[in-house]
């Protein structure tokens, strides 16, 4: 029986497991669209700005593991969807973005919204591919998705909207719908290596990521018989209980100060995976092992003595079986010491009841009413760090760009993790100007009836940015953003919007906009201040002295006692 190309390729997307698509209608997917339209198995989610498409198909597939398909239209919608998509690439999650093209007719004939699509995503997909022929799309889709899968990244199928229509014989494919993963495993003379290191460290640090989700068991009995505590990269937030004893929380510009300093005086470097990217925070001449799927990612940030090419969980189990258990603690028991004086200092400056807001306030009241297993999709910035460092996790869940680092994410994020998980309290936290990007989309959370709750800091100003100019030892230009009333905006959307201006009236605003069943914005006015990192580095001392000094010359002001307090802010 002969069928739509589009409806096969719709049977396709719920074969894979695919249940929704993220995007926009138009001209040149509508074909493809009344195939979505009349289809029993796919769900079209139909957001106002194809960005947000993209980063919410990114931000399911890093939840869920699974693949996130968006949809948009050629020319403009396309170049929309980059974002989202170098997203995903940084991240490594599997999104599938199909992208409609003019007619194939009219391809090569600079015809209205032709642009060349395949140059345009050739740096972000693994696979980018156009259709040249209806009979050639379900295995093009089949090989996309199988790609996305095994490479963990993006793949593009670009398609002219007439070969949609086109009819053809169901089931002609000659691929099948179905991804295999391998099952990789270190060889025993590495594995060798690597215990002998272990047993002679006095030392051991684990800087864990993301790519260790799954295999939490494994990688605490293995940190309790080395004797070692973990550290997390920013992906990695969840991964164990912010307050278990093996845990120094984040390591980085936005980490901890026990964590920076076990780095910096270990003896060996256990990575497992993560790729974490920032030199400047490893240490120097330190022996080093690293366990990834991935044996090309192995030495790629830091120069390892023994690679462990497996997956975690079972690299992780194999390696612990055959370890002697560690005797001597001190080290561990050292920075356990430092962690519980971090946290104290962390609960003293939240805990503080006082007007203006500062953001840790805000921090402490959303830890309040935190749900077991709820999801939170923080956005890019200083509110980065607030949450992060803030927000403590016993068993919830983490949503960040982190290697493309784009502002905006928030939102976008906190859609996608509550239509795949309706029944779970989901909390996006942004700061003024990453909501700013996509507040549009709200209506969306409003239309699906999403009871998505936005905490917006709102301090007018770009803060992360103001905070590096004047750590460069520049004065702040361009910082500043005008005052808006996000509150205000939620109610003209059709949602719930929660103006709070003072810490008195905080917490009885914040309860009564989590227990609404409706979207909500807490539009919370906090006080100008950056989060200063765990470490700070002379350089960046000297050169935040200066913008001081030219702040001082400039203004003209001797407000002295502000003067002060930025000093010993630093110091």
């Amino acid at each position: 029986m002969a069928q739509r190309t589009g409806a096969i390729m719709t049977d396709q997307l719920k074969n894979w497991g695919v249940e929704h698509i993220y995007g926009l209608p138009g001209d040149s997917i509508n074909e493809l669209i009344d195939d979505i339209r009349t289809s029993e198995s796919l769900d079209f989610i139909q957001v106002r700005h194809e960005e947000t498409a993209s980063l919410a198909a990114s931000s399911e597939a890093k939840l869920t593991g699974k693949l996130g398909v968006c949809l948009s239209i050629a020319g403009p919608g396309g170049v929309h969807m980059l974002n989202g998509l170098y997203d995903a690439k940084g991240d490594h999650a599997p999104v599938l973005a199909i992208v409609g093209q003019v007619s194939s007719t009219a391809v090569g004939t600079d015809a209205f919204q032709e642009i060349n699509l395949e140059r345009m995503f050739d740096d972000v997909a693994v696979f980018n591919k156009r259709a040249q022929s209806s009979e050639q799309l379900p295995d093009l889709l089949n090989q996309a998705i199988r790609e996305a899968y095994a490479q963990k990244g993006v793949s593009v199928l670009i398609v002219p909207d007439n070969l949609f229509a086109e009819k053809q014989k169901d089931g002609a494919s000659l691929t099948t719908s179905t991804y295999f993963r391998p099952n990789i495993f270190p060889a025993q003379e590495d594995m060798n290596a690597a215990r002998e290191l272990i047993e002679k460290a006095e030392k051991p640090v684990i800087l864990a990521g993301k790519g260790t989700f799954g295999a939490q068991e494994e990688l605490l009995s293995f940190a309790e018989k080395a004797g070692a505590p973990i550290i997390l990269s920013l992906l990695a937030k969840g991964l164990i209980p912010d307050n278990h004893p093996y845990c120094l929380g984040h390591h980085g510009q936005i980490g901890t100060k026990p964590a920076y300093h076990a780095v910096k005086e270990t003896d060996l470097l256990i990575l497992i995976g993560t790729q974490f990217p920032y030199s400047d925070f490893f240490p120097e001449g330190v022996d080093g092992i690293q366990i990834d799927n991935k044996p090309e990612n192995i030495g790629k940030y830091y120069p390892v003595t023994v690679g462990l090419a497996g997956d975690a969980k079972s690299t992780l189990s194999a390696l612990t079986s055959t370890m002697t258990q560690t005797e001597d603690t001190s080290y561990l028991e050292k920075y356990q010491e430092k962690m519980n004086e971090w946290r104290i200092s962390l609960q003293k400056e939240k805990r503080e009841e006082k007007t203006p807001i500062q953001a840790p306030q805000v921090m402490y009241q959303v830890e309040k009413l935190l749900e077991p297993g709820a999801i939170v999709s923080a956005d890019v910035g200083n509110v980065t760090v607030w949450a992060s460092r803030f927000l403590p996790f016993i068993d919830q869940k983490f949503l960040i760009s982190g290697q493309l680092a784009t502002m905006g994410i928030g939102l976008p994020g906190a859609l996608a993790a509550q239509i795949v998980h309706p029944d779970k309290q989901v909390l996006a936290i942004c700061g003024d100007g990453g909501f700013s990007m996509m507040m549009h989309d709200f209506v969306t959370a409003v239309k699906y009836q999403l009871p998505i709750k936005v905490i917006v800091l709102n301090n007018e100003a770009i803060g992360m940015i103001q905070y590096e100019q004047q750590q460069m030892g520049h004065l702040n230009y361009q910082t500043d953003l005008g005052p808006v009333n996000f509150a205000g905006f939620a109610e003209n959307c059709g949602g719930e919007g929660y103006r709070i201006e003072s810490f008195d009236e905080m917490e009885t605003k914040m309860k009564q906009a989590f227990l609404s069943d409706k979207p909500a914005i807490i539009d919370v006015c906090i006080e100008d201040m950056a989060p200063l990192p765990g470490h700070i580095d002379y350089t960046s001392a000297v050169n935040y002295t200066q913008y001081i000094i030219k702040n001082f010359f400039e203004t003209g002001s001797m407000d002295l006692p502000d003067m002060k307090k930025a000093v010993k802010r630093l110091f």
